[in-house]
C-alpha cells in the first residue's frame, strides 16, 4: 500500500488551529501545522504505517517526497517515521533522498532525526560511502548538512570513529552558528556515557566554544 489521500485527510481531520498556531510559534513561524501533538499524531498514524508495505526502493522514495511536499510539517515527520520503518530497504543510492529531505524545508526538528536514525543507519550499511558523502556536505557551506556529519555518529557509542569526529570538529569549532556549536556538544556529551575520560581531556586540550564546552560536560560535571 502507497501514501493516498486518506492519509492527508486523516491527519487533516484533526486539525487544530490553536494547537498550530503554538507549534508554528515554536518553530519561529518557518513551517504550517495541522496542530497534532505527538501521541495524537503517533496515534493517527499507527495503522498507516502498519498498512505501508514497499516491494522497491522506489515506491518508498516516491512516497517520502510525496509527503516531504505537503506544506504541514506533520506529514515530515510521518515521512522520518516511514522511513525509519523501512531503513533496511535503503540502497546507496539513497543518500540522494537523504540529503533532500535534509537541506529542504530543515530545522532542527527533522534534521537530528535524519542525522543520528537514518544517516547513521545508511552510513552503517554502506561504510565506503562515509568519506565522499561527508567531506562533500562539510565543504557544501550548508549548516544542517554539517550538523549531520557531527551527529550521525550520536547512536554509535563505543563504535564512534574517534577520529572522523575530530576531524569534523576541528573544521567547525570555530562556527558562529548555534546549531553547530550545540551539535558539537551534544555528540561529545553522548559520547562522555561511553568514554567519559576521553571527553573530559578532548574539551581539555581543544578550543571550543562555551556553548560545546558545557553541552560537552554536562554528564561529566553532573556526577562528579
Amino acid at each position: 500500500m502507497k501514501v493516498t489521500d486518506s492519509v492527508l485527510s486523516s491527519f487533516r481531520a484533526y486539525s487544530d488551529d490553536e494547537k498550530a498556531f503554538m507549534m508554528q510559534k515554536y518553530l519561529r513561524n518557518q513551517f504550517s501545522f495541522l496542530g497534532l501533538p505527538s501521541p495524537k499524531r503517533v496515534e493517527i498514524a499507527k495503522p498507516f504505517l502498519k498498512s505501508f508495505t514497499y516491494q522497491t526502493y522506489s515506491e518508498l522514495s516516491a512516497d517520502i517526497r510525496f509527503l516531504w511536499e505537503q506544506p504541514e510539517r506533520e506529514f515530515q515527520y510521518l515521512a522520518m517515521d516511514l522511513m525509519t520503518q523501512n531503513i533496511k530497504k535503503l540502497e546507496e543510492k539513497s543518500i540522494e533522498l537523504l540529503e533532500h529531505i535534509i537541506v529542504t524545508k530543515s530545522w532542527w526538528d527533522t534534521v537530528d532525526l535524519i542525522a543520528s536514525k537514518l544517516v547513521g543507519g545508511y552510513f552503517t550499511k554502506y561504510p565506503n560511502q562515509i568519506e565522499n558523502i561527508t567531506q562533500r556536505w562539510m565543504q557544501s557551506g550548508n549548516i544542517w548538512l554539517q550538523r549531520s556529519c557531527v551527529l550521525y555518529q550520536l547512536k554509535y557509542k563505543k563504535m564512534t570513529d574517534l577520529k572522523k569526529l575530530e576531524s569534523f570538529i576541528e573544521e567547525l569549532k570555530d562556527s558562529k552558528e548555534f546549531f553547530i556549536r550545540k551539535a558539537i556538544g551534544w555528540i561529545l556529551r553522548e559520547y562522555s556515557k561511553s568514554d567519559p575520560i576521553y571527553v573530559f581531556n578532548y574539551v581539555g586540550k581543544t578550543e571550543l566554544s562555551t556553548l560545546s564546552k558545557n553541552e560537552a560536560l554536562k554528564y561529566i560535571t553532573k556526577h562528579k
